[in-house]
């Protein structure tokens, strides 16, 4: 079949240039990851909108860089299709530039991990405590796989 992802943009914020490029990167690392018939939205934000998610759903009052909401539920669609809901991320693009700096990456670079990343979420992985250290490579069986998937795409060039 193949998958669905919908894209959207907080009210307010200008537009980037390279919002065009999402869709069809994530449809490529959906297929990377062996997922089919799945659907999944990707929010672009700006850091107070998700931090006011992250305050009431983590009890963290602060900007972050992704949050995801796993889903689960399904539909069949007018053709017969039946679709997985996997869930919504919320990116927040003035995190996305401070996180490139912080682990001396490109935006570009962190744009699809971050992508990667949350894509693994909302198909039931997590990582518990871990995180991606700067100049660390992760033991984490989600975190191993995020780069894994990220050097696989380290020609794609988003922004």
């Amino acid at each position: 079949m193949s998958n669905r992802v919908l894209i959207s943009l907080q009210d307010g914020l200008q537009e980037p240039e390279w919002l065009s490029k999402i869709e069809d990167f994530e449809n490529k690392v959906l297929e990377k990851l062996g997922y089919d018939g799945e659907e999944i939205s990707i929010f672009f934000c700006n850091d107070e909108f998700i931090q006011e998610y992250n305050k009431n759903d983590r009890g963290i009052d602060a900007p972050t860089d992704i949050l995801e909401y796993e889903n689960g539920d399904s539909y069949e669609d007018e053709d017969g299709n039946s679709w997985l809901i996997a869930g919504d991320m919320l990116l927040s693009l003035e995190t996305l530039p401070k996180n490139a700096e912080y682990f001396n990456v490109s935006e570009n670079e962190e744009l699809k991990r971050l992508l990667i990343h949350g894509t693994l979420h909302l198909n039931g992985m997590d990582h518990g405590e871990s995180h991606v250290e700067p100049g660390i490579m992760p033991t984490d069986e989600m975190l191993k796989l995020q780069e894994e998937v990220l050097k696989s795409f380290s020609e794609v060039k988003l922004i």
